[in-house]
């Protein structure tokens, strides 16, 4: 399955479905998997600590991007746990995020500018 054939909701089943069949939601708590996810961002960005250069992308072998497939994932996955486990739409809520963000930083005012 791909990106374009997977809602949402069928990876957030997923997630809960491998959390359940070993009795890990006593252990999925918000705290725990909000901590989570910052740790498993660090290992992220790990692969990119010590590159000097922003056009990294270029320099990525295939052992290092499937390393980085499988930091996001686990990013992705912790994520879609916490969004379960605090019974969070994430659609609505990434929706909602950008609508805020579009006020916040409108498009004519920064195209282009990081600030």
């Amino acid at each position: 399955m791909s990106d374009s054939k997977t809602t949402l909701a069928d990876l957030k089943q997923l997630v809960q479905a491998f959390v359940d069949e070993r009795d890990w939601r006593q252990f999925h708590t918000p705290k725990n998997l909000a901590m989570s996810i910052a740790i498993e961002a660090a290992e992220l960005m790990e692969h990119f600590q010590w590159v000097a250069s922003p056009q990294r992308e270029d320099e990525v072998e295939t052992q290092d991007r499937e390393a980085i497939a499988e930091e996001l994932s686990d990013v992705i996955c912790y994520a879609l746990s916490f969004a379960n486990s605090m019974g969070i739409d994430v659609s609505d809520a990434l929706r909602d995020k950008l609508e805020k963000n579009a006020i916040k930083y409108p498009a004519d005012a920064f195209r282009g500018r990081f600030r």
